[in-house]
């Protein structure tokens, strides 16, 4: 017996409606994909971490060159490997390379 009752006009057979329900219920449980839905991911910081990052990291390359002070150096030598991770992360994200579900 076909169902038409559905808003899409698609005709579903029983078994196929009993499929759909058990994958809803299975998804229903899934605690992590609920709050994932709940609460959607948004990091509007990342580009400005970015780009006070880099900023912070050129002013120390240049001070760094103009005194040859170890210190700055040393510093420019921590942030620049931080920014450039950051950097990574902010372009990949738009190619869907965030997308990090477990199974």
């Amino acid at each position: 017996m076909e169902s038409r009752n559905n808003p899409d006009d698609v005709a579903l057979s029983s078994q196929e409606r009993l499929a759909l329900w058990r994958i809803e219920a299975e998804l229903r449980q899934d605690r992590r994909l609920a709050r994932r839905m709940r609460h959607p991911v948004a990091r509007p910081w990342l580009p400005l971490s970015v780009a006070a990052l880099t900023c912070a990291s050129l002013l120390l390359l240049v001070v760094g060159i103009l005194t040859s002070d170890s210190a700055v150096l040393w510093c420019l030598a921590a942030l620049w490997p931080i920014t450039l991770l950051l950097a990574s992360r902010m372009l990949r994200r738009p190619a869907g390379a965030e997308d990090h579900t477990r199974s």
